[in-house]
């Protein structure tokens, strides 16, 4: 229970990675509000959080709407006399749209899909932020998470998507800038592939998704578990050095690592950075997987130079 008496939001926890980030923190010993646009599902989630001994809130929160968004918030700082220590910005409503797409050119899909994509996903992840900035600075202390993934750093999936996801990276860097000096942290979270409901659905289970590269397929079918990110934000919050990590991008296999965490499932987190696995997705190279140590990994500014524009 080390975040007894903590105060957390996470949006979009009706499933997914939201739910799974949700049930540990709440495991944590937090309490937990989390936002959804149906009851019913954020119902589900808060009755699982219960049943593991945990507290929870569900709101009705459109992150697309301002008015929502100053409601939750308004809601917390009411309740819980000020005090936020961890705002997850987590709500995604692109997902289907994804998958609707998956293997169109941008000019061939609807633009619409830009909405779908970031209107939620990025516009709402700003509107958050500056309501949760607000109060996490007044109080001198707090952790803003922006879950993101590697699509802000190559192409993945469609163009909205990069673009949403480049620039949340760039909202957990930027914001970072300005909270440091007031003791808040501000990072971007990118998960591994996870096994989302959505992602069994129509990947794992039923192969429905055409366009997808069968390397991705590998790739969720032996992807994390939705709490594993919950297991690294949990770990996040308690570093005492968690002031040197503010404005960077995180990787959930990195966490793992420094924090010594398995997946809930008992599962190894497979490290997307190290030569072991890297060698293994190169056709002709996948031999020297089998004799390549597990510890060797690509140094970060690999992974910078590849997104640099000069």
């Amino acid at each position: 229970m080390a975040l007894s008496g903590w105060v957390c939001v996470v949006t979009g926890a009706s499933r997914g990675i939201g739910r799974g980030i949700a049930l540990q923190l709440s495991e944590a010993g937090a309490t937990v509000y989390i936002t959804g646009r149906q009851m019913k599902t954020l119902q589900q989630t808060a009755a699982e959080v219960n049943e593991r001994g945990g507290r929870c809130l569900p709101v009705i929160c459109d992150s697309s709407k301002e008015d929502d968004i100053k409601e939750l918030f308004e809601r917390i700082q009411h309740e819980q006399n000020g005090r936020l220590d961890v705002f997850v910005n987590n709500a995604y409503s692109g997902v289907q749209a994804i998958f609707e797409n998956m293997g169109k050119k941008f000019w061939e899909m609807d633009p619409n899909i830009w909405d779908d994509i970031n209107n939620t996903g990025l516009r709402g992840h700003y509107f958050c932020s500056v309501y949760a900035a607000r109060m996490m600075v007044a109080q001198g202390k707090g952790l803003i998470v922006t879950i993101s993934s590697m699509g802000g750093l190559r192409y993945l999936f469609n163009v909205p998507y990069g673009i949403g996801k480049a620039a949340c990276d760039r909202l957990a860097a930027d914001t970072a800038v300005e909270l440091k000096s007031r003791g808040v942290a501000s990072v971007s979270l990118w998960p591994g592939a996870v096994q989302t409901e959505l992602v069994v659905q129509n990947i794992t289970e039923k192969d429905q998704i055409s366009g997808l590269d069968p390397k991705w397929k590998e790739a969720f079918n032996n992807g994390e578990t939705t709490e594993l990110s919950g297991k690294c934000i949990v770990e996040l919050a308690k570093d005492k050095n968690l002031m040197s990590m503010t404005g960077k991008v995180l990787l959930t296999c990195d966490l793992a690592r420094r924090y010594g965490l398995q997946d809930v499932d008992g599962r190894s987190v497979v490290d997307y950075t190290s030569f072991k696995f890297l060698l293994s997705q190169v056709p002709y190279l996948s031999w020297l997987s089998v004799i390549t140590p597990s510890f060797l990994r690509m140094p970060r500014f690999i992974l910078s130079l590849a997104a640099s524009k000069f």
